[in-house]
């Protein structure tokens, strides 16, 4: 019981902190007189994106930023779903700076990391801006990162995702549950000790990635393109990272239509936590495993009379209460506090689903798009 209780004080003083410095963050709307002058390079890394690539690069077409300063990298890892040709048959119509780059006339890698290490190669501008092929983008998108960049001197910038066309209980519920991973990863940006950021919305400058050494030292780890980056960055530019809390920053994508293939991508966002550098970092996750596990134990621990249930049903309110509080902040942001409700079936999976996925990505294996990907140090 001392243990879970101590737990739970930690998990709260971490929910809590997070909760103000959301509260803190704040990025105004952009002034009606800004002339953007910086210009950018948008890197797309796709695999299998056929269906979505058009309508993501139509968005690009809409931005409300100078034509002129900015171009668009599509880097295609062996896709086989006929994305390489979506892709040319709209360079053919498109006013668009837009190139298709094919990272299997180029390297023998695959992944992610090889198809944005290719786009940095081959990128024009010091500001690099990524998003994922099956994203939306609204259109002052660029704008955010241009007018953050200039007037902060930021050199990495994570920006919020969100999801979209989200019909089933499973896509809420998920929206809810990637809200708070959203949530606290601009919170801890806010308090300067950054431990995630989403590569759907991210950018940086050349130079700092250059500097870190890009992707040296977690090269064998398929996911955390973006998170590493991030730490690495934070070591040696704390107060040049920025989060982009605006709702017209936000980038939407869709949420998993199946069980498995939310399993999946949760193990493999979980696969890299085993090589996380920072301590501070380490805590935090495992601060979330721990007080996951002793609730999942303390079922048990009820039925056979170990626990009181007045003491288990206490707990779990109080995670629950503390969970609420955050989360209708972060929802708030979002445009879905209607989306509030799904906390309460979602509380019914959310543990043993923690668990499963922690326990899972220990392992590093993992399916994804076609790929049987198993990470090594």
């Amino acid at each position: 019981m001392l243990l879970l209780l101590l737990s739970l004080l930690a998990y709260g003083w971490l929910i809590i902190r997070a909760f103000f410095a959301w509260k803190r963050l704040l990025v105004p709307a952009i002034p009606a007189g800004f002339i953007p002058a910086t210009k950018i390079s948008v890197i797309i890394p796709v695999r299998n994106e056929a269906q979505q690539i058009p309508v993501l690069l139509q968005d690009l077409e809409m931005q409300n930023y100078p034509v002129e300063l900015f171009e668009v990298l599509v880097v295609d890892d062996h896709s086989d779903d006929g994305t390489a040709q979506q892709i040319q048959e709209f360079i053919a119509v498109t006013k668009l700076q837009l190139r298709l780059i094919r990272l299997a006339g180029h390297t023998e890698a695959t992944g992610k990391k090889a198809a944005i290490k290719q786009g940095i190669a081959q990128a024009s501008s010091e500001l690099l801006v990524f998003t994922d092929g099956d994203c939306r983008v609204q259109p002052d998108w660029l704008l955010y990162f241009a007018h953050t960049y200039e007037t902060q001197q930021a050199f990495f910038m994570s920006g919020p995702v969100s999801f979209h066309n989200t019909h089933t209980l499973l896509e809420r519920m998920q929206l809810v549950e990637f809200a708070s991973l959203i949530g606290v990863g601009g919170a801890s940006i806010g308090l300067r000790q950054p431990n995630m950021c989403n590569g759907a919305n991210l950018a940086y400058t050349r130079a700092v990635f250059q500097e870190v050494g890009g992707f040296a030292g977690n090269e064998g780890i398929a996911s955390g393109d973006d998170e590493f980056l991030l730490h690495k960055v934070n070591q040696l530019y704390p107060e040049r990272i920025a989060f982009l809390k605006h709702p017209r920053a936000m980038v939407h994508t869709e949420a998993r239509k199946t069980v498995r293939s939310f399993i999946s991508q949760r193990v493999r966002w979980a696969s890299k936590w085993r090589s996380y550098q920072s301590l501070a970092v380490k805590l935090v996750a495992l601060t979330v495993f721990v007080v996951n596990l002793l609730l999942f134990l303390a079922i048990p621990g009820v039925l056979l009379g170990w626990l009181s249930f007045w003491t288990f049903l206490a707990a779990y309110a109080a995670k629950f209460l503390i969970d609420f509080l955050f989360l209708n902040q972060i929802l708030t942001f979002m445009g879905r506090q209607n989306y509030l409700i799904f906390m309460l079936p979602l509380q019914l999976v959310y543990i043993p689903y923690v668990l499963y996925t922690a326990i899972s990505g220990l392992t590093g294996r993992y399916t994804w798009k076609g790929r049987t990907i198993r990470n090594h140090d």
